[in-house]
């Protein structure tokens, strides 16, 4: 499939350029692709200085899209987020557009800011567009939030609301390197200050793979894998609250995403089994009782996967 050798193309220039100036993170960098060519939005939790930013800055100039960093704070209000209109004494007033209007915005710290400034997201996430004053404002395509927080409880910050949660498409995670690449990091510290990161691709390309995707086969047997997943861990003895429907969406355009990268025009369930706890582990909320008992989330997804059925797929006959 000729369209499938392109988009193969536009991704392995999308890596090895992003191998260039970000050091490891593996993982990360292909839940931010996949996330992106699904339409969907990261939540990155990690400690300060493990390279969030130079990673989503890095991933916007290699898109060829703008990139926009807003670094949130207790004072923060939602205006410095979306913009707002400055009035002249004649009467006659100017948008002001704010950082929002970018293609990749990192929600730097959200965590920090109270949560009135981080429901400012919510339109934007959800529909790509914003409101301000009753007049509605598109965002550039492609549009995507890379948005960081500290370790819950951490000094100074919010816990972000489940509404906010839930419209983030993963959760993941950013840990200190290994001891290796802490030391190629120090090695190419000066090539990365200067971030001399190539632009190889455009957001027309980015919009190709998105429809792409639209168009990779999932079969009715993977549906109800994913199905039976949620299920599961809705109907979890240890589960007070389960994953929304959003969860299940995130899985099936993550699942046809991640089959686009992988060079395939159809989803098979190690598509699913990869992207299920990227896209579940934020959604769960465990009961205090099972919390007490040292039941881990992370555990409690493995083990739901263990158990559920996998599906036979035979590849789709085009």
């Amino acid at each position: 499939m000729e369209e499938l050798k392109e988009a193969s193309e536009i991704v392995n220039r999308i890596r090895k350029e992003l191998d260039e100036i970000v050091v490891g993170k593996g993982d990360l960098k292909e839940a931010l692709l996949i996330a992106l060519i699904a339409g969907g939005h990261v939540l990155i939790e990690g400690m300060t200085g493990t390279g969030k930013t130079l990673l989503a800055r890095s991933f916007a100039k290699v898109i060829g899209g703008e990139f926009k960093r807003i670094q949130f704070t207790a004072d923060m209000l939602p205006s410095d987020i979306t913009g707002f209109y400055m009035y002249r004494p004649d009467g006659s007033s100017k948008f002001v557009r704010g950082p929002i209007f970018a293609n990749i915005v990192l929600a730097d710290e959200l965590n920090r800011s109270t949560p009135r400034t981080q429901a400012a997201l919510l339109e934007s996430m959800q529909e790509g567009r914003v409101s301000i004053e009753g007049v509605t404002y598109d965002l550039p395509r492609p549009f995507m939030v890379v948005a960081s927080q500290l370790p819950y409880g951490y000094e100074g910050t919010y816990p972000l609301t489940e509404v906010q949660i839930d419209r983030f498409m993963f959760r993941v995670w950013s840990d200190y390197p290994e001891r290796d690449e802490e030391a190629e990091i120090l090695r190419k510290i000066d090539y990365i200050d200067e971030f001399k990161v190539e632009t190889v691709s455009n957001p027309e390309e980015i919009l190709k793979l998105q429809d792409l995707s639209r168009h990779i086969y999932v079969s009715e047997e993977i549906v109800d894998y994913i199905l039976e997943i949620i299920s599961r861990l809705r109907t979890n003895p240890d589960v007070l609250h389960g994953p929304s429907p959003r969860a299940s969406i995130s899985i099936y355009k993550g699942a046809r995403s991640l089959a686009l990268l992988e060079g395939r025009d159809f989803v098979i369930p190690d598509d699913v089994k990869r992207i299920a706890p990227l896209a579940l582990v934020h959604r769960i909320k465990l009961r205090a009782e099972a919390e007490l008992e040292g039941i881990k989330i992370d555990y409690l997804l493995d083990e739901v996967l263990k158990e559920t059925p996998v599906p036979k797929v035979e590849r789709r006959v085009s």
